[in-house]
């Protein structure tokens, strides 16, 4: 798969660039000819799945657009130690003034795309889909859920606007004013845009029970043992979909996914990804 460099991409990696090279480059610029020709590679020190190969390339493209670069591994693709992911041509000092920027992105991503992966092996063969949240870094939000649906992944909302999710706080706030969940999602289905889907969160098979019959389309089961969603499985019937939620590890989520839900929604996939480990070795 391959990602699109939108406004919002190349302000990022404008930022960046900015942040690392405000003051210029010192070692580089001291050391290093201008005019100095050389050839780099982009080589993978461990396995894993690629994911922001078009950020890495826009990066050293921003610092040097005459750099001659060329991706050999496309987004997606699952690498071992060793691997080439891309070479590049031109002036030394560009490319090691990218350098750094350009693998903060690439080795991020591709951690996320990584992890992502992993969960994906781990219910391979059953009817179910993993999942991210809004549990993303500040301002990458757009490039992390990418990650995921590098690695196999599908992604939640993406931001607050994409549907009515009913969360733990909304349900405490309409509960101290006398409200149940039927007549939360009566109030939700009146007030919101009759194309977004209302998911509620739900702490137990009972309050399952209640939400799938006031109408809710998807039911959160929120931090449930795995016996509590099999129940509320059970209870719910297929009238709705089904999403597991909280505290799902990597040791975890085939057991989960066998208690017949459709989704299981994971933050750790971007609020914790160990990074790849990636580098760039001149030739």
């Amino acid at each position: 798969m391959r990602l699109s460099i939108t406004p919002q991409a190349e302000q990022l990696i404008d930022q960046a660039l900015s942040e690392d090279l405000s003051s210029g480059d010192a070692t580089t610029e001291a050391l290093i000819p201008k005019t100095q020709q050389g050839k780099a590679s982009i080589i993978a020190k461990a396995k894993g799945t690629i994911a922001g190969t078009e950020i890495a390339r826009e990066v050293f493209l921003k610092v040097d657009p005459e750099l001659k670069i060329d991706i050999l591994i496309e987004d997606g693709t699952e690498v071992k130690p060793r691997d080439i992911i891309a070479k590049m041509e031109g002036k030394v000092a560009s490319i090691l003034k990218a350098e750094r920027v350009a693998l903060n992105f690439l080795q991020h991503l591709s951690g996320i795309a990584s992890e992502t992966a992993r969960y994906i092996q781990a219910i391979k063969g059953l009817p179910v889909q993993i999942t991210d949240t809004r549990k993303t870094t500040p301002g990458l939000r757009a490039l992390e859920k990418y990650a995921v649906r590098a690695g196999g992944g599908k992604n939640h909302r993406m931001h607050l606007g994409d549907g009515i999710l009913i969360k733990d706080n909304h349900l405490a706030a309409f509960r101290h004013q006398g409200l149940n969940i039927k007549q939360i999602i009566d109030k939700a289905r009146q007030k919101s845009p009759p194309n977004l889907k209302i998911e509620i969160e739900v702490k137990n098979p009972q309050e399952a029970a209640e939400a799938v019959d006031a109408g809710a389309d998807i039911i959160m089961l929120d931090n449930m043992n795995l016996e509590d969603m099999r129940k509320a499985v059970q209870l719910i019937k297929g009238r709705a979909l089904i999403e597991a939620s909280g505290g799902i590890t990597l040791d975890r989520v085939r057991a989960v996914a066998e208690t017949g839900v459709d989704l299981i929604s994971i933050g750790a996939l971007t609020h914790s990804p160990k990074a790849l480990d990636i580098s760039l070795e001149l030739d």
